[in-house]
């Protein structure tokens, strides 16, 4: 019998512009999981974290997670997962991702490491399949790597991590508002008018430029999304107003997080990272709806073995 104890990071998808495509991995906020292999054939999942999942094993996004694992490797064994911590569902901080990442690189772990990273991320992507209906990276990739990581393309999947500026915080807030991942992405229109294509590309290569020269000016100023942030900013009330606000923080960007409803401030210096966390909490406090602000590094690091017993 093994057992591991891994943690997998929080993270954020999309940086504004790079929907789909970029993201990055948060610091100190993520889930625990305790896996433990031993002979036999089956899954079990215990949650002791106090955060509400699916009591139906079939909903929740491990379990599709372990199975392609163990696909992959062409074995069986009896698998039983503890849920220990738990980024709480919903959150717009990749807590489908940060659970799917956990048991992906636990599993990998558990039996000498015989996938990729790459090949790791796949796995967590069958969890994110099952919490959005779709095989997207942009949460799973850096919960799993860390740092800020660009899904050059899907067929095959294709990682490139991105250089991290070493003083990079980010101030998120999740507002108690309900936006499921499935929703917002109905809300998306199926087709983009070539105009905002263009700006959103170049915002792309913006972005990635000024991470690859550190020129911090650039990446704040890439950080503008028009095809997914227009629409979905109707769920999180004064969102105009909000930007405005941060921006005159000296933040380099506010954008929606994910598909929401958290939003995040990036800056490059911590000060102004702990004044976007005050008015982002001073805004939804002015409404009445409770929140929880996060103002943490991103991190360079991504899922990590924290125990092992043989």
């Amino acid at each position: 019998m093994k057992k591991v104890r891994v943690f997998a990071p929080a993270s954020i998808a999309n940086m504004g512009c790079g929907f789909d495509v970029i993201g990055l991995a948060l610091d100190e906020v993520g889930d625990i999981l305790e896996i433990t292999a031993s002979e036999g054939d089956g899954l079990t999942i215990t949650n002791i974290s106090g955060v509400p999942i699916p009591e139906d094993i079939e909903m929740n996004v491990i379990t599709p997670v372990v199975r392609s694992f163990l696909r992959k490797i062409g074995q069986k064994a009896q698998i039983d997962v503890v849920i220990c911590e738990k980024i709480y569902p919903g959150s717009g901080i990749g807590s489908s991702a940060a659970s799917s990442a956990a048991a992906a690189y636990g599993m990998n772990e558990l039996f000498g490491c015989p996938l990729s990273d790459e090949e790791v991320v796949v796995c967590a992507m069958e969890g994110e399949n099952l919490a959005s209906g779709g095989y997207h990276a942009d949460n799973a990739a850096p919960a799993v790597m860390g740092g800020i990581v660009l899904i050059r393309g899907y067929e095959p999947l294709d990682l490139i991590q991105l250089p991290v500026p070493g003083n990079f915080y980010c101030a998120v807030v999740h507002p108690h508002i309900v936006v499921s991942t499935k929703e917002a992405r109905e809300i998306l229109p199926k087709a983009v008018p070539m105009h905002d294509a263009v700006r959103q590309w170049g915002n792309v290569g913006g972005l990635v430029a000024g991470l690859c020269t550190g020129n911090i000016k650039l990446i704040g100023h890439s950080m503008q999304d028009f095809v997914a942030e227009p629409y979905r900013k109707q769920f999180i009330p004064g969102f105009d107003e909000l930007r405005k606000k941060i921006l005159a923080t000296g933040a380099l960007a506010m954008n929606i997080s994910g598909s929401g409803p958290s939003v995040f401030a990036l800056c490059d210096h911590k000060a102004i990272a702990d004044a976007s966390g005050k008015i982002l909490k001073e805004h939804f406090d002015a409404m009445g709806t409770g929140c929880e602000v996060y103002v943490v590094k991103v991190s360079n690091k991504g899922a990590k073995l924290t125990h092992l017993t043989i």
